[in-house]
């Protein structure tokens, strides 16, 4: 029987636009004999709005000016999991389960999975406590050590620390080093400090995103990363490889890839990519997630990995890293749809 997955796309985070386009490219690859989308975007705002309209308007951004959209929000009646009409209309739609593609701060951070757990919705994707713990870098760090995977030298600050403390804890690890949020997405709010002059400006620029920072030391080589499919027998992608002319994976290079170049799969020895297949699935354990999800790692020249943080919503358009990884073992983009549909309804 065709089911009805609800689909959120959008949110009120920096990564907006990025929602829209993975959005766009797994709804148009959903089997319609199996699978039916019932469309839910979120504006910049936080403004949900039930939207029936064409897919090409998800891609071009211009969905929410079309006439179909209509308030809604979740019923939290565990019994009936359907979403309001909030138009006057006095409608309610049924579902079976929800896909929430929204990256970055409230939509990738467990806030929306919490809320489908209230109510009882299966989740395509990660739940709200490996949501959680994946944004956040620290406590991941943690997590992920105890399995044995190398995690880089670090230390945390709050708003209410001292200058003094951060500039001696940089010192150090030692430059050039990292100021990040210790909660954000698609490497918002990160910095590579190449000395204490400008420091002062990375601590500022981290804390406007989150209340918290971490100060990285650098890892010498080259970052990877692996994609992981399942819930209880894992499937792993092929090993990707970042190869960067400057500076480090920022935004602007993840999406536009102007001096940087992605090899998949990567170009290093067979029994190096089994070993960081092996990580990828130790850190996926540990941090509880189910479904899908991208690790990423650094290889030093040394030849050791270093973990570096886990994408529980990856980016999801036709040539983004995930679904090019499962597709290099084998699993097209839309078997790989149909699979996340699996996964998360079976769960």
């Amino acid at each position: 029987m065709q089911k009805t997955i609800l689909v959120l796309f959008g949110g009120c985070s920096t990564e907006y636009e990025v929602s829209l386009q993975s959005a766009h490219a797994i709804v148009s690859h959903m089997d319609p004999s199996r699978y039916a989308p019932l469309l839910v975007g979120i504006t910049k705002a936080g403004r949900w709005l039930r939207y029936d309209g064409p897919l090409s308007l998800i891609e071009s951004g211009e969905w929410l000016r079309h006439p179909s959209c209509a308030p809604c929000a979740l019923s939290l009646d565990r019994e009936e999991r359907r979403l309001l009409l909030l138009d006057g209309s006095k409608e309610s739609l049924p579902f079976d389960a929800a896909f929430p593609i929204l990256h970055g701060k409230n939509g990738e951070d467990g806030t929306v999975q919490g809320l489908l757990e209230l109510i009882g919705a299966p989740i395509i994707g990660c739940g709200a406590l490996s949501s959680a713990l994946c944004m956040d870098k620290d406590r991941a760090h943690k997590l992920a050590a105890l399995t044995g995977v190398r995690v880089p030298q670090s230390a945390v600050f709050r708003r209410d620390a001292a200058f003094e403390q951060i500039a001696a804890a940089a010192e150090a690890l030692g430059y050039p080093v990292f100021v990040k949020p210790v909660r954000a997405g698609s490497s918002f709010g990160i910095t590579k400090v190449e000395g204490p002059e400008d420091l002062p400006a990375a601590v500022a620029e981290a804390f406007r995103h989150d209340r918290e920072i971490l100060l990285e030391e650098t890892i010498p080589g080259f970052e990877v990363g692996c994609a992981v499919l399942g819930n209880e027998a894992l499937t792993v992608g092929a090993v990707d490889e970042i190869e960067l002319s400057h500076g480090f994976f920022n935004y602007e290079e993840k999406y536009t890839l102007k001096t940087s170049r992605i090899h998949c799969p990567a170009r290093i020895p067979p029994e190096k990519a089994a070993e960081i297949q092996e990580a990828a699935q130790k850190i996926y354990r540990a941090l509880d997630c189910r479904v899908f999800a991208r690790v990423d790692l650094f290889l030093t020249p040394a030849g050791e990995i270093v973990f570096n943080e886990v994408n529980t919503i990856p980016g999801f358009t036709s040539h983004s890293r995930y679904p090019t990884m499962m597709e290099r073992a084998g699993l097209s983009f839309s078997a790989l749809v149909s699979r996340l549909m699996e996964l998360g309804v079976e769960a």
